[in-house]
């Protein structure tokens, strides 16, 4: 009926669109001009009072984990939607009355796909694409001749399940629910079913087949013997298949009651399946019943004809596959990403494909469930420069390159399109090795290492690294300044004999260190000494010449730098030096006098400075103070038209008023 009414609404569509002569078309009733059109309830010409539609959302919050009940589809119901509201991890499902699973019963997952139940045919649509957000529906044209229970298979919390049918008529039609059961009620975490494992489905048969013993073809007996005669019950759950041409009813003929003849079974028609559980039909034919030869159907009575009943065959089940279902969108979309696809073993039976246990497939390869995809090639990141120079002359600085993120193209793009774990690093520490070297004094010792006579005065010299001034220092190099000096503090007086000389200071004024003195042979006259060859006092016992020395421990004193060159030639500038307190194994201390720290910085060139008048330099518009206050001297052609104005403010920002 609804096939015959889904062409007809097509004809009626294709046929109203075609032009005829005047401007006039066919309506739906055949007649030209008319604009009967079929309305929503399949009538033509109605105005959609014959039938109700039905819809609703459940949106029950559900607890338990299991099948939970929806809504009830009623017989007779056409137009049915049901759809997820929004994609999630639950899974729909689809039930007969009559205890029939017909899509995702007993915790076993169906593909997408056209599923028969109810007297129709069920889309189901559960799209797996990644970006996609719509859930799982089920929809189906009708009319349908049972009733039927759609369910939630609950494992994450419901996001709603919308509903819609249609039924003829102008009763208002509301979903019905059991009442031993409300909507979203669970069966024991399970959606409750018959025992269709095909272990049951084959048990089941055969005590059938006891029951009937379908293997004995039974005699059909006369119309007098017909009362104890006994036929195979209709299973109304068994779809039959096509009934053998030879077995439609034969045209009324007049009836030849004769004994001698009767109706039997001779075989049967082709099992309509070859495992799996097909149906076949018995095929009777007229037959002499002393000799059992068959004669033409009009020697029996036709109304005694036994009417084929359908016989199941071949229950044998067909050999387990392997399902291979779609593969997913793949995880990445650009570079090597991963598809996914559900694969599962499956057994043709009694029309059905059933899901079973995995073992039964194993015969068979089973094919990849995940495999690699790569939709494109990404982004890459490309080093674009070398490494500048480092920012520092000396000591630990840092060098840049250009790194860019670069599609397969060659464009450059933004940095996110490329994986920011790999990217290269684009800045790093550079060392050039120790900074300037500067000389690092002490002041003269203030004694002479003699008493009398040619001596010395000694002060400590030591280079070390200065990391932390901006002076531009190039190193020590070889000119080490002098660590001692020479001084006199007068001729010595004495007479003939070794004359021993005044210790010199310590050679260091802390810790250990070493005391010179002049030991010499001379003759002292009456108010004179003279020398003579150490020869003459070699009968005396010479002096020592050195000894060791210890004055103090030492302590930390201050050593300073050269001072730098003046940072101004004119009116006023500043020069500097680099002040340390270091202990007496040259190490940074602070146990210095804070009073005696040699200053770091003092003025110098004080005297005005004398600006130098260039002719080739003057400003040749009045208004050149306007470029200064919008700075355009960067760009060359202020610079020439407002030179004077130009420079004076770059000699301003440098302190320099001229050069010198």
């Amino acid at each position: 009926m609804f096939v015959s009414y889904l062409l007809l609404t097509l004809f009626h569509t294709e046929t109203a669109m075609l032009a005829r002569p005047g401007g006039e078309s066919i309506g739906c009733d055949d007649f030209l001009g008319s604009d009967k059109v079929v309305d929503k309830c399949g009538v033509c010409g109605g105005d959609n009072t014959g039938c109700q539609v039905v819809s609703g959302v459940f949106k029950h919050a559900l607890t338990s984990l299991g099948y939970h009940r929806v809504v009830e589809i009623p017989q007779g119901a056409t137009k049915i939607n049901i759809t997820e509201m929004h994609k999630s991890n639950n899974y729909l499902a689809l039930r007969s009355r009559s205890g029939r699973s017909i899509i995702n019963g007993n915790w076993a997952i169906d593909r997408p796909g056209k599923y028969e139940g109810g007297g129709t045919m069920f889309t189901y649509k559960r799209p797996n694409e990644i970006s996609s957000t719509a859930g799982e529906s089920f929809l189906a044209e009708g009319p349908t001749n049972e009733i039927l229970d759609v369910y939630m298979i609950h494992q994450q919390p419901n996001p709603g399940v919308h509903y819609e049918y249609v039924i003829m008529g102008n009763n208002a039609i509301s979903p019905q629910v059991p009442p031993h059961r409300r909507p979203g009620e669970s069966f024991n975490g399970q959606l409750e079913t018959e025992d269709r494992s095909l272990e049951g489905r084959e048990e089941r048969e055969k005590n059938q087949e006891k029951e009937d013993s379908p293997g004995q073809a039974p005699e059909v007996l006369t119309p007098e013997s017909t009362h104890a005669q006994t036929f195979p019950v209709r299973h109304p759950d068994r779809f039959p298949s096509h009934r053998p041409d030879n077995l439609v009813p034969p045209a009324p003929q007049p009836p030849r009651r004769s004994r001698d003849h009767n109706w039997k079974q001779l075989g049967t028609t082709e099992c309509s399946t070859t495992c799996g559980k097909g149906s076949q039909y018995p095929i009777f034919r007229c037959v002499n019943r002393n000799t059992h030869e068959e004669v033409p159907e009009s020697y029996c009575d036709s109304s005694m004809k036994p009417t084929p009943e359908e016989e199941p065959c071949n229950l044998f089940p067909c050999p387990a596959f392997w399902d291979i279902g779609e593969w997913s969108e793949c995880s990445k979309t650009c570079g090597l990403g991963m598809q996914h696809r559900q694969v599962l073993c499956r057994q043709v039976y009694a029309n059905r494909s059933l899901t079973v246990q995995p073992y039964r497939c194993q015969h068979l390869e089973k094919p990849e469930t995940t495999s690699t995809c790569q939709l494109k090639i990404c982004s890459e990141w490309q080093i674009r420069t070398d490494w500048t120079s480092c920012s520092v002359p000396c000591g630990v600085g840092q060098r840049t390159r250009d790194v860019k993120c670069v599609s397969n193209i060659g464009d450059i793009v933004d940095d996110q399109e490329c994986n920011m774990k790999l990217r290269p690093n684009d800045i790093e520490n550079c060392d050039m090795g120790p900074c300037a070297k500067s000389w690092f004094l002490t002041e003269w010792s203030e004694r002479c290492s003699a008493e009398c006579g040619a001596g010395v005065r000694t002060r400590s010299v030591v280079c070390m690294t200065n990391h932390v001034s901006s002076l531009p220092l190039e190193g020590c190099g070889n000119n080490r300044p002098a660590e001692t000096t020479p001084c006199d503090n007068g001729p010595c007086t004495g007479k003939v004999e070794w004359f021993a000389g005044s210790w010199s200071q310590c050679s260091v004024e802390c810790g250990s260190g070493t005391q010179q003195r002049e030991v010499i042979c001379v003759r002292k006259n009456a108010d004179t000494f003279e020398v003579v060859d150490p020869y003459e006092c070699s009968f005396l016992e010479r002096p020592p010449s050195q000894q060791a020395c210890h004055l103090k421990p030492c302590g930390a004193k201050w050593f300073s730098t050269e001072w730098s060159m003046c940072s101004k030639s004119c009116q006023g500038g500043f020069r500097v030096r680099e002040v340390r307190c270091l202990s007496d194994d040259m190490t940074p201390g602070s146990l210095c006098d804070p009073q005696l720290k040699p200053e770091e910085r003092e003025s110098c060139n004080p005297q005005d400075c004398v600006p130098e008048v260039d002719e080739n330099c003057k400003d040749k518009y009045y208004n050149c103070n306007v470029v200064v206050q919008a700075r355009l001297c960067v760009y060359n052609y202020y610079k020439t038209a407002c030179c004077a104005s130009c420079t004076r403010v770059a000699n301003k920002h440098t302190g320099f008023l001229g050069s010198r």
